[in-house]
Formats: structure tokens, sequence, C-alpha cells
């Protein structure tokens, strides 16, 4: 989305593009790789905080406080459920995925359902049904990583023409979120509504109907992501999700999405994933140690996020 007193083409949620080429760029340097290649790989990894990114960026673009914890949790029991369907089955790899988006739009109805039945805040809903559904994939995984299909673990690395197939798929989506958002009647209702939810519900617009959309859309997104991400890493794992607690919703806000709900930009979310990720390739290129990484990770944020995320001037 725009802000007001700035051109179009230099709006504070680009400098994370700008923040990536830079990351991309001391990673060539160091390490004598050639851009290119570093791209593809970041590319690779950035589908995934992508696609969670978009799911909750729905969520927290629907007003003040909603959030989804059950993100890493989904992800996981998605990917275990999945995987353990398909028994290596290529011929079941379509039934797989619908499984897997299935769980995941149960577990956001779940979600919102708690919020508004019992009346509890987003962040307590959620982590509980994280606890949960963690605990149905540990019963259910035995903590044994489940083994995907060779046919799916073919479709997450396919190119064509040297470019990755998952790749373009998911900047698809991306550009169709941010279409429906901006030009279609449910994404107006869903901004107009994290606007101001009294205001919304004065209008005619049904705010409940809306944000239980956006959380199952949520899940739906870090459903398919476990799918995915199984396929792409060689199996389901009890730690798979972890890595994207915090990544789903650094990717949002970094990419230019409000946390106070109203605004989210989904194209801005790109620019988000390839700068962690490109961060995280930079300093591995230069050895940082795993502990000395996690720090300057999150100083670095910090530092970027004032920028990407500064109010409109007057």
């Amino acid at each position: 989305m725009k802000r007001a007193g700035l051109p179009g083409w230099c709006q504070p949620w680009m400098f994370s593009f700008v923040a990536a080429a830079l990351m991309g760029l001391i990673s060539a340097a160091w390490s004598g790789r050639g851009g290119a290649e570093i791209l593809s790989v970041a590319l690779a990894f950035s589908v995934f905080s992508v696609l969670v990114g978009t799911g909750q960026m729905l969520v927290i673009a629907s007003g003040p406080g909603n959030i989804d914890l059950s993100v890493p949790a989904v992800i996981t029991l998605s990917a275990y459920l999945s995987m353990g369907m398909m028994q290596g089955n290529d011929a079941l790899v379509a039934a797989g995925f619908a499984l897997a988006l299935a769980v995941g739009l149960l577990a956001g109805v779940l979600n919102f359902l708690s919020i508004l039945a019992l009346r509890l805040p987003p962040l307590i809903a959620t982590l509980a049904w994280s606890f949960m559904f963690q605990s149905v994939a540990m019963h259910v995984g035995a903590e044994a990583t489940v083994k995907p299909p060779a046919l799916l673990a073919a479709l997450t690395v396919q190119r064509v023409a040297g470019v990755q197939v998952l790749v373009v798929i998911t900047v698809l989506v991306s550009v169709l979120v941010a279409v429906l958002l901006n030009r279609s009647i449910s994404g107006r209702h869903l901004l107009a509504t994290g606007q101001s939810a009294a205001a919304a519900r004065l209008t005619g617009i049904p705010i409940h109907r809306v944000r239980l959309a956006a959380y199952a859309a949520c899940g739906a997104f870090s459903g398919v992501t476990g799918f995915l991400l199984a396929g792409f890493t060689g199996g389901a794992a009890l730690n798979m999700g972890d890595a994207y607690l915090m990544e789903a919703i650094a990717v949002v806000v970094i990419g230019g999405t409000s946390v106070a709900g109203g605004q989210a930009n989904a194209i801005g979310i790109w620019g988000a994933a390839l700068f962690l990720n490109l961060l995280a390739s930079m300093l591995n290129t230069v050895r940082v140690e795993a502990p000395v990484r996690l720090i300057l990770t999150g100083l670095i944020i910090i530092l970027v996020l004032p920028v990407a995320t500064r109010p409109a001037r007057a």
C-alpha cells in the first residue's frame, strides 16, 4: 500500500529490497560465488517465508492484536499427516496436498472460534492451540522423519529455463493476494475491519466472518507450507516449523504491513523474505558463529524495521 507524501517508487517497504540486494552483494564479494547463484538459493528458501508470511499478513491486517502463533505447529502437523497418509506413494501427492490444506483450514477455524467463543486474546488462543497441534504431531510422527514421495520432492525443486517453478507459482500467489486485497470486496472488507472494527460493523461488514476467513487463510497457507517444506527438505520433522514463528511476523512487518491493522502489503513480503535469507547467507559466508549470528540478525532487523515501517510525513 502506498504511503502518503512519498512517490510511488519510493515507499519505505521498498528498502527491504535494497537491503536484500546489499546482503547479496556482500555474500557474492566475500564468497566469490556468482550473484545469480546466491539469489537462486535465497529465492528457493524465501518461498516458504513468503507463504507463511502471507497468511500471517491477513491475520495481522484484520485488526490490532490479531496474530497467529500456531503457524509453526500447523506446519509440522500438516507435514506429518500428509506425509504419513502418502507413505511415499507418488499417486497420492494430490490427496496429500488436499489433506495438508484441510488441516490448515481447520486449524485456522479452531483458532478463531476460540477467540470468539471464549473471548480469549488471539495471542493466548493461538498459542494454546499451538501446544495441542504440536502434541498431535509428536504423537503421529513419534520423533521420526517421514519421507515424502519422490514426485513431491522433485516438484519442489523443478526448474524450467533455469527458474524454479515453485518460486514462479508463489510470486503469482502474492500478486493474486495483492490484487484481491486492493480490488475485491473481501479484501476491502478485511482492510476496513482492520482500520476500525466498530466503523466496519456500522457499515454492515460482517467483521467476525471477515476475521474467520483471515485465520482460516493463515492456517491454509501454513498447511500448504508444511506440505511443500517436507518435500523440499526431505521429510516431516518435529522442529521443521520452529524457524517460522518469528520469521512469519518479521517478513510481514518489514514488508510494510501495519501491526495496527488495516494495511497490508503482499509484495513487500518478498523483499523482507529475501532480506532475511540473504542476511543469513551473508553471515554464514563470513563464518559468523551461530549464537553471534542470531544476535546480529536481531540487531540488523531492529535497525531496518524503523526504515521499512516509518510513518508517512504530512
